[in-house]
């Protein structure tokens, strides 16, 4: 289920793993490498290590490009049930600025829902591309969560 509000993007996902499997899958740096990032898409190097005021820097290669970055810093921290930061490219598109995105972990039968929230976000198109990469970023997560 996706959503926008304005320019902020909102979407959840029920991943088939209780909420402390899902919340590593998604904050420890060897399970990132697996699946961050849109189809086709590899983190080839990521350092994320969720503290609060900590910054992180996670490596993207699109398939045949060049690498580019995501940075930013962590804003809240509470294992298994939140986890926010900024959220910025390197080199950034004159579309883009910093955004805020927020992950929160809600037990879901077997499962884990995870509800985002990002932005506010310039353009639609850049809107899209964001909602487009965290999708198909799901995608990849499930079936390694499966």
């Amino acid at each position: 289920m996706t959503a926008s509000h304005g320019l902020s993007l909102q979407m959840a996902r029920v991943l088939p793993a209780p909420r402390p499997a899902v919340w590593q899958a998604m904050t420890d740096p060897n399970e990132l490498t697996k699946w961050w990032g849109p189809e086709g898409f590899t983190a080839p190097s990521v350092d994320f290590e969720p503290r609060v005021g900590e910054g992180f820097r996670i490596a993207m290669q699109p398939p045949g490009g060049e690498i580019f970055h995501l940075l930013g810093h962590f804003r809240e921290v509470t294992p298994p049930s939140q986890l926010s930061y900024t959220f910025v490219w390197d080199p950034a598109d004159p579309d883009d600025r910093e955004t805020i995105v927020t992950l929160a972990f809600h037990a879901s039968g077997e499962g884990t829902e995870v509800q985002l929230t990002q932005g506010e976000f310039t353009t639609r198109e850049r809107l899209d591309l964001h909602e487009n990469g965290w999708r198909e970023s799901f995608e990849k997560l499930e079936a390694l969560l499966t």
